[in-house]
């Protein structure tokens, strides 16, 4: 059986705008839903890794807000897909984007995102999530 490889990383894209858009509004259960059981979650404001679903979610769950994010750029995304076609890792740069109080554009974050996705039971399912600040900051945050 051969692997499409293109429709697959096509796929990944797709699904990781999906949730992200989601997250963007005020619903984070998209990426929530596509943990994997056995996912490993590092978070920028974290000193470790987080892992199991159940403790993303929690750690996640604890922080989130509605980051009213108007925009998004997914810059140089990247997606390795393994010769079996159950296994990709998505890389790319995020910017998002929020109103700021004259109702104008500002960027909100600049982040490096990286997630390895697995097919499991014929789902996507994020194994491993890295978020990354694109620049230092000083301040935990989160959105």
């Amino acid at each position: 059986m051969s692997v499409n490889k293109e429709e697959i990383s096509k796929n990944i894209l797709e699904l990781e705008k999906s949730f992200n858009e989601r997250w963007s509004v005020g619903d984070n259960r998209g990426y929530l839903d596509a943990f994997a059981e056995e996912v490993s979650y590092f978070d920028p404001i974290l000193e470790n890794m987080v892992v199991g679903r159940d403790k993303v979610i929690a750690w996640i769950d604890s922080i989130y807000s509605n980051p009213h994010i108007v925009r998004n750029e997914y810059l140089n995304p990247v997606v390795h897909v393994s010769d079996s076609g159950d296994l990709a890792v998505l890389a790319y740069n995020l910017n998002t984007y929020v109103l700021d109080e004259n109702g104008k554009e500002k960027q909100l974050r600049a982040w490096n995102a990286t997630h390895g996705y697995r097919l499991i039971d014929n789902q996507w399912r994020i194994a491993h999530s890295n978020w990354a600040f694109s620049e230092t900051v000083t301040e935990k945050i989160a959105s």
